[in-house]
């Protein structure tokens, strides 16, 4: 009887390891750059393979001023929310792969918004109209974990962005979202 409670007691505790190591990390914080800003982040648990992702950062961008004719450069802030299913969890354990910090491949549905307030800029910030927007792309990636807390991580996806105010007489135009960040996660 003992022998086969103590049986019990390890497949039993082997089992419940191994669903804790095959799902998204609980909470993890991070901040990420890469060539057009920087941003600080968190990936809530939902479930075993889908993380809500929280951002807020500043998209970098560059133009030209219509008044003058001079370059700008602008820093545009952003608030993300995105829903990732991470869908190869169980592959990478098996090929014996890191799947901390959610080192896996994804999929979500990239929810962006961009104020037209709180926006750094070169310029006099009368000359310069933001429009704010709203975008929405599905898009794929994947994201890495080197060592204990550096990630890497790129993605595309393409979607619609939606135009806040009036522009041009349209509602919006096709988003393109392609991303490439390395990062440091707490």
């Amino acid at each position: 009887m003992k022998k086969l409670f103590l049986l019990s007691f390890v497949l039993f505790s082997m089992s419940s390891f191994s669903q804790d190591t095959l799902r998204v990390e609980k909470s993890i914080y991070g901040i990420q750059t890469g060539l057009l800003g920087f941003w600080a982040n968190n990936e809530a648990r939902i479930t075993d393979k889908i993380a809500l992702r929280t951002e807020l950062g500043f998209d970098f961008g560059v133009g030209q001023n219509s008044f003058n004719d001079k370059n700008i450069f602008i820093l545009l802030p952003l608030l993300r929310l995105e829903p990732r299913w991470y869908y190869n969890l169980e592959n990478r354990v098996n090929k014996g792969k890191n799947i901390a910090k959610n080192s896996a491949n994804f999929f979500a549905l990239n929810t962006t918004w961009n104020p037209d307030f709180l926006f750094i800029t070169n310029e006099n910030k009368d000359n310069i109209n933001i429009i704010p927007t709203l975008a929405v792309v599905p898009k794929w990636g994947l994201k890495r974990t080197y060592g204990s807390h550096f990630t890497f991580e790129t993605g595309f996806g393409l979607g619609y962005v939606f135009y806040l105010e009036d522009y041009k007489n349209e509602t919006g135009t096709i988003g393109v979202d392609l991303h490439l960040r390395l990062g440091y996660t707490f």
